[in-house]
Formats: C-alpha cells, structure tokens, sequence
C-alpha cells in the first residue's frame, strides 16, 4: 500500500482546542473533491462539500478533515448518507454551537442534487436568530 492510502485508511477525525470559545464565530471550508461510488452501480459520485459551523470548545484539525473525506473516494453511499455521516461525525467530535453541511453533487442522470444537513446545540442561538435563520 502507498503512503497516501494508508495515511487515507488509518485516519480519524482529530479535534484541537478552541482558542477563542467565548466569540461566536463561523469557519468555513470547501472541499472541492469530493468522490465516493453510488451503491446501485458503483459508479463515482463528485461532489464539492461545504462545512459551516460556529465552533464552541474544540475545532477540526484540517489534515485529519482531509484524510476523513478522502475516506468516501471508495465507499459506496447515497448522496443523503454522506452528507448526513460527515455532519454526524464532526458533531460528536466537536460539539460545536452551529454546523451545516452542504453536498452540492454534479448532475447525473439530468438530475442535479443538493443536500444540506444542520445541527444546533440545545438552546443556543446567535444573538437570538435560529441557526435556520442564520444562513
């Protein structure tokens, strides 16, 4: 096995602290390169993923991200489940105050699809705005 399939296969998701947890403030990430397999046929899925989120104690640490997501290139997963997994995922590993995540896929079949998937923690808000209105 190559170097970068198994840092891909041996990789988690890893969170470091929050310097600034007091502030409410968003990160934003675009991940361009999305792939994994439709499970119906087998065939690749691309998509461009976009991750928001209002992080509270922890964040992401980006290369863990990238390797997680690069993760999926050989999985077979509806549109749905992918998108619903990685918020999933980073939610238990961060606990933030807002996360959504967006998987806007390329068409295929004449369909074009977009999928996004939010989470707030209990009781929080932005300066009283639902994290539905915070968009």
């Amino acid at each position: 096995m190559k170097y970068g399939a198994k840092m891909i296969a041996d990789a988690t998701l890893e969170a470091v602290p929050n310097g600034t947890p007091e502030r409410d403030y968003e990160i934003h990430f675009t991940i361009p390169e999305f792939t994994c397999l439709a499970p119906d046929s087998g065939f690749p899925d691309f998509a461009t993923i976009r991750i928001r989120y209002i992080p509270d104690q922890k964040l992401v640490e980006l290369k863990s991200l990238k390797l997680y997501i690069n993760k999926f290139r050989d999985q077979e997963v509806f549109h749905e489940a992918a998108v619903n997994r990685i918020l999933d995922d980073l939610v238990a590993l961060l606990d933030p105050r807002f996360m959504e995540v967006v998987g806007d896929f390329n068409v295929r079949g004449n369909i074009k699809t977009v999928v996004t998937a939010r989470h707030g923690q209990k009781g929080w808000s932005p300066n009283g705005v639902s994290p539905r209105d915070h968009d």
